[in-house]
């Protein structure tokens, strides 16, 4: 959604999304129920989120800063972020409660569990819920107005600082979802998880077409049942360069992506 809107690569991301497993699995060590371990880790990102725009970004917005610039700041809140959870949850992995029974069944010759049934479901229905957002509501259109001309959105009445901070605070939001959901499955946090996952996630919105909602997520399935596949007919040491080699290869065949769009550029 960042890119979307800025054709910003948010290198921060994946440190958020390994905050709201933390600040989930701290939680539900305390004793918390889930829910409210659930709404605790959403509020946590989604404010971390909108402080990434508000005190890092929008000042050299206002500068008008190069985007190299912005992509030091968001890897320099990265670090930030990365060492703050150190400092504050310690440097061992963490435990995740159990609170998903994990019932496995039959799909053929392949066996699933219904947390991964579920997982699927809450993909989608976010995917549906945020598509809904972006392409039915105002805010949605402020945000398509802006990534088509920031400028021309700003004339036209948007308050384009308060659109893309909202952006920043739904794309943190649903990143604290992806944390908790890695947690359960694992059964653990820790200080790598945001790292590989967020190489993957790269990786899926590329093949999927950068700036797509639908194209993430069926990049995202796509490079995960490939790993799944040669983990078992291959080699599970080296199911991670899946994506990567996916990678290289959409880049050199199709560097828009299967659902992104080519943009021609008229001089």
């Amino acid at each position: 959604m960042v890119f979307g809107v800025l054709e910003l690569t948010n290198f921060a991301h994946s440190s958020i999304f390994m905050l709201g497993g933390y600040v989930a699995a701290v939680a539900l060590r305390g004793g918390l129920p889930l829910w409210l371990a659930v709404i605790l880790s959403i509020g946590t990102c989604a404010l971390f989120g909108m402080l990434t725009d508000r005190l890092a970004l929008m000042p050299m917005r206002k500068r008008g800063a190069s985007r190299v610039s912005y992509l030091i700041a968001t890897i320099g809140v990265s670090t930030f972020l990365q060492n703050l959870i150190m400092l504050v949850f310690g440097s061992e992995a963490i435990p995740f409660k159990e609170v998903f029974p994990r019932t496995q069944f039959m799909v053929g010759n392949a066996v699933m569990s219904y947390l991964q049934v579920f997982t699927i479901l809450l993909t989608l229905a976010l995917m549906g819920a945020t598509s809904l957002l972006v392409y039915k509501t105002k805010i949605g259109a402020s945000m398509r107005a802006i990534a088509q001309n920031q400028t021309a959105a700003k004339l036209m009445g948007v308050n384009t600082d308060l659109v893309i901070t909202f952006t920043f605070l739904l794309g943190s939001a649903l990143a604290a979802v992806a944390g908790i959901m890695f947690g359960m499955y694992y059964y653990s946090v820790d200080l790598q998880m945001g790292f590989t996952v967020g190489m993957k996630t790269f990786a899926s919105a590329v093949l999927g077409g950068i700036g797509s909602l639908p194209g993430a997520v069926v990049g995202g399935f796509s490079i995960g049942i490939l790993e799944s596949m040669f983990a078992g007919y291959v080699s599970s040491g080296f199911k991670d360069a899946v994506g990567f080699i996916v990678l290289i290869f959409v880049l050199l065949i199709r560097p828009s992506g299967l659902f992104g769009q080519k943009k021609i550029s008229k001089v």
